[in-house]
């Protein structure tokens, strides 16, 4: 009996504190363990976390709405280090992903303002004035969005693209 309860515990436990207030999104949701953050593409279709870098990439976050540069060119395979500063006075993120992926999450952003990020190995979250960065490998050809999906920043133009050539 005390087996069976506990189980029922184990399997109940990531519902209820979804339903939980002040945990996060949706009773906070937190997208760690989550494919992209539930996007329809896994991070293969845009590459991926990796390590060592070929080279470094300076990406500017502003209060603007802006990111600068807005298009990055890269080659395919390469793996490159992004060193994002936050030269706003408000949170701004830097996040890959298809178009379609981009503006599922800033749907999910708009209901869950307060989402936690870490553990997803494609964005940056950082508050004013911070500076973070994020390592990723692009395998193939194609472009690779990025956004800032706070509230308000994507449809004001905080977006751009990777070219992979």
């Amino acid at each position: 009996m005390k087996s069976a309860l506990g189980a029922l515990a184990l399997a109940l436990a990531p519902l209820l504190s979804l339903a939980a207030p002040g945990q996060g999104h949706m009773g906070q949701m937190d997208h760690t363990n989550m494919n992209m953050a539930g996007m329809n593409h896994g991070p293969a279709d845009i590459g991926q976390p990796a390590k060592n870098p070929t080279r470094d990439i300076q990406i500017d976050m502003g209060d603007n709405m802006r990111f600068t540069p807005e298009r990055i060119r890269v080659k395919p395979g390469e793996t490159v280090r992004f060193v994002v500063k936050n030269s706003g006075q408000i949170r701004h993120e830097f996040v890959l992903g298809t178009p379609a992926d981009l503006q599922a999450h800033y749907q999910m952003m708009l209901q869950q303002p307060d989402m936690p990020h870490h553990g997803m190995g494609n964005s940056v979250s950082l508050e004013a004035g911070q500076t973070g960065e994020l390592i990723w490998r692009f395998p193939k050809q194609g472009d690779v969005g990025f956004g800032c999906l706070e509230p308000g920043h994507y449809p004001a133009g905080m977006q751009g693209k990777v070219v992979v050539e």
